[in-house]
């Protein structure tokens, strides 16, 4: 069932992403060589909870952190651990907040120190892709609008555009209908309406789309290897002009 969601919701939701908008940030500071996932987590968790929120993905499905955290081939879901940054790693940050009764969702992936420069055109890519996807977020276009969008801008560069994750709708739920793949067709799928919130998300590999599941049950990573990047905003389809609710400013303050 697909809920739209009110102006007064949609307030709500935005008071979520501005927290989740500033977790990001202050992530940013932290992510140096040395620091641990966990400790990143534990950040993180403090930091929700200071703002009268609390972490959406921890308890999830029996998740046990407030972050997917996730390591070069690593995809998405990956859990937080005793390993401690590289330089030339390449780290994904998926966070959620669940503030006075709904989500917002975000990811960001940043390099450690120096990454190659197959990897920085990747992440930057990447990035590109989840705004051209976001400009089809409007009243009057199809969900294949979005994921061909974000296809056809990172399959130029010869990446792999990853099948079996996709973006979703959210708000009280974490996860609401629709789904909102990253690949796709002009013109096909569910028309769009204003008041859907959605998590556009591209999962982007530098090699082969195909993925696999670890055996920890959450981490997917690449099957060949190669490192992945993954972006993420919580956005409301408006007419004319999708409303971006999270943003990355505080990410660039603190890289800045």
């Amino acid at each position: 069932m697909i809920i739209y969601k009110t102006e007064e919701e949609i307030e709500l939701i935005k008071q979520s992403a501005n927290i989740l908008s500033k977790v990001h940030g202050e992530l940013t500071k932290h992510i140096v060589e040395g620091v641990t996932t966990l400790k990143l987590d534990s950040i993180a968790d403090e930091f929700i909870h200071d703002h009268g929120g609390s972490p959406s993905f921890k308890g999830y499905n029996g998740f046990k952190h407030s972050l997917c955290i996730s390591l070069n081939s690593a995809v998405v879901h990956g859990i937080p651990s005793n390993y401690s940054l590289q330089s030339g790693d390449v780290v994904s940050i998926d966070c959620g907040v669940f503030f006075k009764g709904f989500h917002s969702d975000s990811a960001y992936t940043h390099a450690v120190g120096e990454v190659s420069q197959d990897v920085s055109d990747l992440l930057l890519r990447t990035k590109e892709s989840l705004y051209k996807g976001i400009e089809w977020a409007i009243a009057g276009a199809r969900i294949g609008d979005i994921g061909y969008a974000v296809q056809s801008h990172v399959e130029q560069f010869g990446y792999g555009v990853v099948r079996e994750l996709v973006g979703h709708g959210l708000g009280r739920n974490l996860h609401e209908s629709p789904e909102v793949p990253n690949y796709g067709k002009r013109g096909q799928g569910m028309k769009l309406q204003e008041g859907l919130v959605l998590a556009i998300e591209p999962m982007v590999n530098l090699g082969t789309r195909h993925v696999v599941q670890e055996n920890d049950g959450w981490t997917i990573r690449t099957r060949d290897k190669k490192p992945s990047a993954h972006f993420e905003h919580t956005v409301v389809v408006r007419k004319g002009q999708a409303e971006i609710l999270t943003t990355f400013d505080y990410i660039d303050k603190a890289l800045n």
